[in-house]
């Protein structure tokens, strides 16, 4: 299902969680749950994946993740604002020590002058640590193509908040 790359990047990913003691827990939205999905590829992975959120709708955003609904309109969805709080709130909903939330427009259409297709707002929250925000913009390559970009940026950026 998932290439060699983003395989071993998740074992790595885990593998150091493990180690530190950590659980993960994702809130996806233009991903639909890859992360999570590439995450409990890897056998053992429950002991360190604690859930994920997919969150696609706005209104799951509210719900799920207690995203206020005067910030998905006043900054959109698609926004670094929302990404935090997706973040913020999945370590408030979870068990987890360590959040990953991604929101972006993966296409082929939904774009705008200022949100076009390929741009994706990254989240990382970890306990008593300030969140760690990260823009991309993969451009028009494809809906799959930014969806996985977006798996493997997001793995990234949870290694990183680990050290």
């Amino acid at each position: 299902m998932f290439d060699d790359h983003l395989m071993m990047l998740a074992r790595l990913t885990l593998d150091e969680a493990q180690q530190r003691r950590l659980k993960i827990v994702t809130a996806e939205s233009c991903t639909g749950g890859l992360i999570a999905g590439l995450l409990t590829e890897i056998p053992g992975s429950s002991a360190t994946v604690e859930r994920g959120f997919i969150v696609y709708s706005n209104k799951a955003k509210e719900e799920m993740l207690g995203v206020p609904g005067d910030l998905i309109a006043d900054a959109g969805a698609v926004s670094e604002p929302v990404a935090r709080a997706m973040a913020e709130g999945a370590l408030e909903e979870s068990r987890a020590n360590i959040a990953v939330a991604v929101t972006g427009v993966a296409g082929p259409g939904g774009g705008t002058p200022l949100k076009p297709v390929g741009l994706v707002h990254f989240a990382v929250a970890r306990e008593n640590k300030p969140i760690f925000h990260q823009v991309m913009r993969f451009g028009d390559v494809g809906r799959t193509k930014v969806r996985l970009q977006t798996v493997e940026t997001a793995l990234e950026m949870v290694r990183k908040m680990m050290t």
